[in-house]
């Protein structure tokens, strides 16, 4: 169920913004490739967690789980970057509003979302070619749902210290430069929301940015426990709650959350509903 409202919700999204021409804009151009990048990471993992479901045969072959990670990585960290180019998008939209239509052009915006999908292809790259140099020869029972960089590192019987570096280097460099890029946009929209006169304004102003921030909120809080728990909470069904909620119920969340927030795209939806009914009335 919850997969076919993720497919259902995020589909939904991408058509009304390529139907409705009110949302040929920067802000609905980074919405759609995020409503894709949420349908890639959602069906990397569901199918074949249905799969092994149904068939009580939880087994995944040596290159079918390297694949799995790769695009598990590689949709992460797409991901995480087109959220910080919404935020570029939001910071230019509500501090410096007068040259909006000239910084965000479609080349600025195509660039954007491109280096979003490269990053996240260089990040999937290196963390595949790390695990390729690892040796498994003990136990191939992997204590998660699905195969991700730490549980494949726990199963190799190879001494892994640099591999453990190079990866959690990788994910610092872009997991903290995306975070500090997203942080560092809002706290120069909040500082120009705030100094707005008029409440009216203040309320315009953020209403812009409330579906994003509450979509970035959900994805860095989850990471944010992930990383900084102690180890003495730690164990296998809270990592694998955790990984549930950042790799299955956001990508359901985040055109829910979109679609209930911004009044623009329940406009689209009720225009393109009502051609629909239109049709088949006629």
């Amino acid at each position: 169920l919850i997969y076919l409202v993720t497919l259902t919700g995020n589909t939904l999204i991408m058509l009304v913004i390529r139907a409705d021409s009110h949302l040929h804009n920067p802000m609905y151009f980074f919405l759609f490739h995020l409503s894709f990048v949420d349908l890639c990471y959602s069906s990397v993992t569901v199918p074949k967690m249905l799969t092994d479901f149904l068939s009580e045969q939880n087994t995944i072959s040596f290159n079918g789980c390297i694949a799995q990670m790769f695009f598990i990585v590689f949709s992460a960290s797409t991901e995480v970057f087109t959220l910080s180019a919404m935020a570029y998008d939001r910071y230019v939209a509500i501090c410096d509003p007068l040259r909006y239509a000239a910084t965000m052009k479609k080349g600025t915006c195509v660039l954007l979302e491109a280096g979003a999908w490269t990053s996240g292809l260089l990040d999937g790259l290196v963390c595949t070619v790390i695990v390729l140099q690892l040796q498994f020869c003990g136990p191939n029972q992997i204590h998660h749902f699905s195969c991700e960089p730490p549980p494949l590192l726990q199963l190799s019987c190879t001494e892994s210290l640099k591999e453990q570096l190079v990866l959690l280097a990788s994910a610092v460099v872009l997991g903290l430069s995306s975070f500090l890029f997203t942080l560092i946009s809002y706290v120069l929209i909040i500082s120009t929301v705030l100094r707005i006169r008029s409440a009216e304004g203040r309320r315009k102003a953020f209403n812009t940015c409330s579906s994003h921030l509450t979509v970035v909120g959900l994805l860095y809080l989850t990471a944010f426990f992930q990383y900084t728990k102690p180890s003495s909470v730690s164990s296998v069904v809270l990592d694998e709650l955790v990984s549930i909620q950042y790799s299955i119920l956001t990508p359901m969340l985040n055109p829910i959350i979109y679609s209930l927030q911004n009044k623009e795209v329940k406009k689209a939806l009720g225009r393109m509903l009502g051609k629909l009914r239109f049709r088949s009335g006629a």
